[in-house]
């Protein structure tokens, strides 16, 4: 039996799809185990699955231990039938429990611990603790209080000279009535058959009841074949997520692909603009240059025509252009020297190319000469500073009477 129990529980819980258990994925391993102790220590509380409703009407498979549990009241033993539903939230909150009385049973009202419509709340459920509190201790506690008390009495013949049991006076024969035959461990309660009509006890699981109720036992042919339709669907889905993941996979590489080729191709758009914005720069300074060209020419053809030959072959080039102050002149003569150290460089370096001078005396007129280069281009640079500030000064003084009150 504990065997069956074993796998009756490792099949519904591990079914997948429609037809899984409403339960938390990381505790059904803990269910399973409650269960399979629960069914170790108490063999008349099987767990099964059956269909429970809920107040606002739905409806959901559940797990459930059905069966009775043992009482001791006056040192005998009476059987307590009991239902034990394990709802959707189990084990971390606690199970809805019902006492499930027989057609000739009744439950007591009032009782401490047992509402009318057989809604079982005793200080275990309600100090209910996950993951300490289990379902076997629960049973535990319900064989305490329900010796202590019990919630149950069968009906008596009407004729019976011990009228209806009264617990409030503690009497032994009322007592008898609440549990049954006095024969060692009997299921309770009795039947009492009896002539005149039995009244109909009210049922454990009232349509008023706080709580939700219903139970089908599930045809084992009909079990099989829903896990076998399970473990199907299960060998499908888990191919459709492997095929899945493989997409998956193969769609991230393409989107990687993707943003690589949008980055490159703002990048080309970048480049292709700055290309773009580069030749109409070129194209407006090459309008300068012809402009300047068309200019020059000019004024050569017209100073051709106004001297002769023998003035343009004695023209001396040095004169040809006249700083206006010292500093222009200054500045004219270091960027010659800067222009003529740079060639005398040039034809050091391909005479060291040819093999016409040694390294050695290549490397010295070099740094002579770059020393003497860097003196020219300082000397042009702070010359080019001391005029910019003559300019600004003698713009600043032909402003200022401008703006003179």
């Amino acid at each position: 039996m504990a065997q069956y129990t074993q796998q009756f529980l490792s099949s519904v819980l591990s079914q997948r799809g429609p037809a899984a258990l409403p339960y938390a994925e990381d505790v059904k391993w803990l269910i399973r185990q409650h269960l399979v102790s629960l069914a170790e220590a108490y063999t008349s509380l099987q767990p099964k699955t059956a269909t429970f409703t809920h107040n606002d009407g739905r409806t959901v498979n559940l797990l459930q231990a059905d069966g009775t549990v043992p009482m001791l009241f006056q040192g005998v033993t009476y059987n307590i039938p009991v239902a034990i539903w394990l709802l959707e939230s189990y084990p971390r909150h606690a199970p809805l429990v019902f006492v499930n009385p027989t057609r000739d049973m009744i439950i007591k009202r009032p009782h401490p611990f047992v509402s009318p419509n057989g809604v079982v709340s005793i200080p275990y459920i309600q100090n209910w603790v996950y993951p300490s509190s289990n379902i076997v201790e629960l049973a535990r506690n319900l064989c305490h209080f329900f010796g202590r008390d019990p919630p149950l009495y069968s009906q008596r013949k009407p004729s019976n000279p011990n009228p209806s049991p009264n617990y409030a006076n503690n009497n032994l024969s009322s007592v008898n009535s609440s549990v049954g035959s006095a024969v060692a461990r009997p299921a309770i309660p009795p039947r009492v058959y009896s002539a005149s009509p039995t009244p109909t006890p009210p049922p454990p699981y009232g349509a008023g009841s706080s709580y939700g109720s219903g139970r089908i036992i599930e045809d084992p042919a009909e079990v099989f074949k829903k896990n076998a339709i399970n473990k199907l669907m299960e060998s499908l889905n888990g191919d459709i997520r492997e095929l899945r993941k493989t997409r998956e996979a193969e769609l991230e590489g393409l989107f990687s692909a993707q943003a690589v080729l949008r980055k490159r191709e703002e990048e080309l758009g970048k480049g292709l603009k700055e290309m773009q914005d580069e030749k109409e720069g070129l194209e407006q300074q090459l309008q300068v240059v012809l402009m300047n060209s068309d200019v020059l020419e000019g004024w050569l053809r017209d100073n051709e025509e106004k001297m002769g030959n023998n003035e343009i072959n004695s023209l001396d080039v040095d004169e040809t252009l006249v700083p206006c102050d010292a500093l222009s002149k200054q500045m004219l003569d270091c960027s010659a020297s800067d222009l003529v150290v740079e060639d005398v460089i040039y034809a050091l370096d391909k005479a060291v190319q040819e093999g016409a001078i040694p390294f050695d005396q290549y490397l010295r007129n070099v740094r002579l000469l770059s020393r003497e280069q860097f003196f020219h281009r300082a000397t042009a640079s702070k010359a080019r500073a001391v005029q910019m500030q003559a300019q600004v000064a003698s713009m600043a003084s032909r402003a200022s009477p401008q703006y003179a009150f």
